[in-house]
């Protein structure tokens, strides 16, 4: 499971499993990942014709901290679905 950005003004990280399935997707998680059943919000990238959508927020994710992963994907999209494509093929 790549970590594939840190952005520390937010305080979140963004992972993309190497086992993970389609859609391409990235989970973020507040602060690094510390344990394996830590929450973590999923967020589909999109494309160039799709913006970046939630998958899944768990509860102890707020709504704040959901729309600010959004936001970090949005405006990480094409850097994100390329690393993705690298890890994925």
């Amino acid at each position: 499971m790549p970590k594939i950005f840190t952005d520390t003004t937010r305080n979140l990280t963004v992972y993309i499993y190497s086992d993970d399935h389609e859609p391409a997707h990235v989970h973020i998680f507040i602060g690094r990942k510390r344990q394996r059943d830590q929450p973590n919000v999923k967020i589909a990238i999109g494309n160039e014709f799709q913006k970046p959508c939630l998958i899944t927020k768990p509860a102890q994710f707020s709504r704040k901290e959901a729309i600010a992963a959004l936001k970090l994907v949005a405006e990480h999209q094409e850097e994100f679905l390329r690393r993705w494509h690298e890890i994925h093929g």
